[in-house]
């Protein structure tokens, strides 16, 4: 089973909707699209900061970060990489950092509503 791990804070930033009022509200919201994405992958929403109090609902595992988010990620991502994952960010040097554990990477489109 693929494992998506999300960046909550990069994703939920990508779009100027004034989600910098209610970070855990954007989270929340993020997280709710998630889970109606089809089954046969297991979600990962690693939050952090102000979000870090947004909870996991069924077909979303939050994973609250306790420092970085980005360190998180990394961490998460090295775990998993050997079955399949898949981390969605547009931030550089994140990517790179997943990709030396083999993990593939999207862009926050691959999982926010068509525009």
């Amino acid at each position: 089973m693929t494992v998506l791990i999300v960046d909550a804070a990069n994703v939920v930033g990508s779009v100027p909707d004034g989600w910098w009022r209610d970070r855990p509200g954007a989270a929340e919201r993020l997280r709710d699209r998630l889970a109606l994405r089809e089954a046969g992958e297991e979600i990962i929403l690693v939050v952090e900061g102000a979000a870090r109090g947004v909870e996991s609902v069924p077909g979303v595992r939050v994973d609250p970060a306790p420092g970085s988010g980005d360190d998180r990620i990394v961490e998460l991502a090295a775990v998993h990489a050997e079955h399949g994952c898949v981390v969605v960010t547009a931030d550089r040097e994140l990517r790179e950092r997943v990709r030396a554990y083999g993990a593939r990477c999207v862009g926050p489109r691959a999982v926010r509503p068509a525009d």
